[in-house]
């Protein structure tokens, strides 16, 4: 190397940059009673270039003061001040705050449509954050949500000992969301943890309808009657203990539904989810059950 042949070492060009650049502290002296730090440091119109850095000198081994200008090649690049990583890829963060009337979730499914168009398989994304946590959030919900379905359905199948009554029982579920989805699309609301917690709770609320309906519609079969008088009988008998726990459950959500109380405007989804898929299921209910009933239903019931 030209440096070893001059008689320098990196070791003395890193310090000549560093005495030179650094602002090192190398001691201090006491003026007035005051103290003060001795920097290292050359004038400031001696560095704003990066071409100041060849002017500078370092000594040799024999003294002799080398330019630098004879030891260093200079190169202008662009780095990162920082590089961060995420999962120990080295990553970028882009940070995006929601317009008005927007949700989480719509900010999310738009961050993933710009990325599909802008990156290509060489990029992978993730979500940190707040953005995170609600997407693990909804994927455990929708995983409550269809274990929910299934344990009602098997110990409706345990309770009736038929495959067939808790298939008809649990026709009253999709009335439900369809009429918790409407509700949150008319009064303007969002598909969000609060309106999901609120479709789980409807799960438990509006089988209980279809299970005094399949119910008594049995024991009137087992009784004799046909399979159609069965079922309007049924719904007709049922029809005041159906509506009155209904509108009970109905009531109950309403402050919720209204912001009533403080802090409530956050769960004004939840109310929602539960009134308007009440209302749906009440009315639907009446109707549906009994005519799935006579479809589905077992054509022989064994009397006890």
């Amino acid at each position: 190397m030209k440096a070893s042949s001059l008689g320098v070492s990196e070791k003395d060009v890193s310090d000549a940059l560093n005495l030179a650049l650094s602002g090192g502290r190398y001691g201090y002296f006491l003026k007035n009673n005051k103290q003060y730090f001795i920097i290292g440091q050359v004038e400031r119109e001696n560095r704003n270039k990066p071409a100041d850095i060849s002017s500078l000198y370092v000594r040799n081994n024999v003294g002799t003061m080398i330019q630098l200008d004879n030891l260093v090649t200079i190169e202008e690049n662009s780095n990162p001040p920082a590089l961060y990583h995420f999962n120990r890829y080295k990553s970028a963060i882009i940070s995006a705050n929601l317009a008005p009337d927007k949700t989480v979730g719509e900010g999310i499914e738009e961050m993933r449509i710009i990325a599909n168009k802008l990156l290509d398989d060489s990029f992978s994304t993730d979500l940190a954050g707040p953005s995170r946590d609600f997407a693990e959030s909804s994927s455990n919900i929708s995983f409550a949500l269809i274990l929910a379905l299934m344990l009602i359905y098997l110990i409706l199948a345990a309770q009736f000992e038929s495959f067939r009554d808790p298939f008809i029982i649990m026709l009253t579920v999709p009335m439900a969301i369809t009429g918790a989805m409407l509700s949150l699309w008319i009064f303007g609301q969002t598909l969000n943890i609060f309106s999901e917690i609120g479709m789980i709770l409807l799960i438990g609320i509006v089988t209980k309808n279809g299970i005094l309906i399949v119910e008594f519609a049995n024991k009137k079969y087992r009784s004799g009657m046909s399979k159609r008088e069965a079922a309007f009988e049924a719904a007709s008998a049922r029809f005041r203990p159906i509506v009155m726990t209904s509108l009970a459950t109905i009531f109950g959500a309403l402050p919720i539904a209204l912001a009533i109380g403080a802090g409530a405007s956050s769960r004004v989804s939840l109310g929602i989810v539960v009134v308007g898929g009440l209302l749906f299921a009440l009315i639907l209910t009446l109707f549906v059950i009994p005519v799935m009933y006579i479809l589905f239903s077992s054509k022989k019931i064994e009397t006890a």
